[in-house]
């Protein structure tokens, strides 16, 4: 689709007055080839015996002398001044009907020769003015010619050579027929040029129209052609690149200057044509050195051969018979996307099977750690030193046991993440169960500090289950990396405003350990990434899961404490 046509009037004005200058200005350039011819035509006839009236030799150099300044004058007003064009070129045609009016006058009158010269300022009236130009000037010469019969007619006639012009007067018959006549015949002539000239106006419009949307045409293909992601690469018979864009000089490295005229497998050896309409891929060697990978297709091209040097077409040369047009895209991200994606399609599949496998041991699990309890109950009753070595062995079973079972537990809740079912949540509450779970356990520390500051939020937006999984991986990481004896662990509350002015709810969850070495803030939330010995490296990853679940985000800062600060941040409800 081409763009709309502009609707600048004045610049379309402007072309249309240089125009009608350049018009005028040959016209003006007609007018002295015309009194030219008509100086050498009157020499001539004075050379031969002819029944007809010229002007002397003196009288007709000054009368040629007069037109050729007056014509030289109206050339320098035209492109010196400011004039009208229009009102120019009308005065312009009235001064030529003021010459032929006198020429006629001075060589018979109605006898005259040269009265037909009255056409020449109709007609050029007409074509460079159209519908006023012509019609002016026939209607100056109608009665300029009619003041000529009306002399004629009263035998008002100057003598030249010592001939009398008035010796065959006119009768009021004859003169009115001839001024019928050739007044008719003036303004005939004005109105078929004026035709004429309004026909080659709208011809010379909607050539102009077919020009500038040719010019908008091959504007638009161009830059089509140069801005177009798709490198386009053309060539002749031979193999010859004759045209590329510049997407093609980007992913070859090569320039313009370089590949035009040049044979295509110089730059592209390894690029066959087993097939058109059909995208192959192969490796490209750059300019640079760099290899990479490219897709190619190609397709004929039917056009006539051009020659280059001389910009000549020959039109009657038979259609390229083996012309082609290249296609070419670097593919390298493409497939390095596609190997990711079908790497991520194995991780995935091995994912759900792991998770299926992780599912079937927690039966055998439950059995191993419920049959290891009860013997280690009925070992307890036994009161002797030789079960001593008994219940350290069941004990290791047990937390064994129930290590591998967190570890599973772990592994599916990461696998098979559940959607959060979001609701208002007492934070304190929820916290104080964390802390009471996490304080059962036999490897949680018994004298440690826990400092908590939430008083200032209440309830939380959340879904409670994943809050509660959230607390408490947070809590466990920061116990495992307090120094032993020494444990001390803060966890603050407050509602916030981001800066996209949204209020959200912070949980921050600080130790006193070693803290986060630098480099590993974004690695420490991959899955199975850990430094622990008895970690997983499923917890974090759990976090940010769930927090993703939440639309909210997890971010690890330095402490006050000395350790490490990991902040979730969770959303409140629009319509809260």
């Amino acid at each position: 689709m081409l763009p709309p046509p502009d609707n600048n009037t004045n610049s379309h004005e402007s072309i249309i007055e240089q125009l009608l200058v350049t018009q005028l200005l040959w016209m003006l350039f007609l007018r002295v080839v015309l009194y030219t011819l008509l100086l050498g035509f009157s020499v001539y006839l004075q050379g031969q015996q002819f029944n007809v009236v010229i002007l002397p030799p003196h009288l007709l150099l000054f009368f040629i002398i007069l037109v050729y300044l007056s014509t030289i004058a109206s050339s320098l007003i035209l492109l010196k001044t400011d004039v009208k064009p229009r009102r120019f070129g009308i005065k312009q045609n009235l001064l030529d009907t003021l010459f032929v009016t006198i020429l006629v006058y001075l060589t018979g009158g109605s006898h005259s020769i040269f009265a037909p010269i009255y056409f020449f300022p109709i007609i050029a009236g007409g074509l460079i003015i159209p519908r006023l130009g012509g019609l002016i000037a026939a209607s100056a010469a109608t009665m300029q010619y009619g003041f000529i019969l009306s002399l004629e007619y009263y035998r008002i006639f100057p003598e030249i050579q010592g001939l009398p012009l008035h010796g065959a007067s006119l009768d009021v018959l004859t003169t009115l027929n001839m001024f019928a006549v050739y007044g008719l015949t003036f303004f005939l002539a004005a109105i078929l040029s004026s035709l004429f000239a309004g026909r080659l106006r709208k011809t010379e419009d909607a050539l102009s129209v077919s020009v500038r949307d040719f010019d908008r045409l091959s504007l638009l293909y161009k830059q089509i052609f140069d801005d177009i992601s798709t490198g386009i690469i053309t060539t002749d018979e031979k193999n010859k690149i004759t045209s590329v864009n510049n997407a093609a000089c980007t992913i070859t490295g090569y320039t313009l200057q370089d590949l035009i005229s040049q044979d295509l497998h110089t730059f592209f050896p390894t690029i066959t044509f087993p097939k058109t309409g059909i995208r192959h891929a192969v490796e490209l060697q750059r300019k640079d050195g760099e290899i990479t990978r490219i897709g190619y297709s190609y397709a004929k091209l039917q056009h006539k051969v051009e020659n280059v040097s001389s910009q000549e077409v020959d039109h009657d040369s038979q259609p390229c018979q083996n012309c082609k047009v290249f296609t070419i895209q670097d593919i390298s991200e493409v497939e390095r996307m596609e190997k990711q994606m079908q790497q991520a399609e194995k991780l995935a599949a091995i994912g759900r099977m792991s998770a299926g496998i992780a599912h079937d041991f927690r039966n055998p699990l439950t059995a191993i750690s419920g049959s290891a309890q009860v013997l280690a109950n009925e070992l307890s009753l036994i009161q002797s030193p030789s079960q001593k070595t008994n219940s350290e062995l069941i004990n290791i079973i047990l937390r064994e046991s129930n290590r591998l079972s967190n570890t599973v537990s772990d592994f599916l809740k990461f696998a098979r993440p559940e959607h959060a079912e979001k609701d208002w949540i007492s934070l304190e509450r929820c916290l104080n169960e964390v802390i009471e779970v996490a304080q059962a356990s036999p490897m949680w520390p018994e004298d440690w500090t826990i400092e908590k500051q939430i008083d200032g939020v209440v309830d939380i937006w959340a879904d409670q289950y994943q809050l509660f999984t959230v607390l408490n991986h947070l809590l466990q990481n920061a116990q495992a990396y307090c120094p032993r004896g020494k444990e001390k662990i803060r966890v603050t509350a407050e509602e916030i405003k981001d800066t996209n002015g949204e209020e959200r709810t912070e949980i921050s969850v600080e130790d006193n350990g070693p803290g986060i070495s630098p480099g590993r803030e974004k690695k420490i939330f991959e899955p199975f990434y850990t430094k622990r010995v008895d970690g997983t490296g499923l917890g974090l990853a759990i976090v940010k899961q769930m927090m993703l679940e939440h639309q909210g985000t997890i971010r690890v800062e330095d402490s006050s404490l000395g350790g490490a600060k990991f902040i979730v941040s969770f959303p409140l409800p629009m319509d809260q």
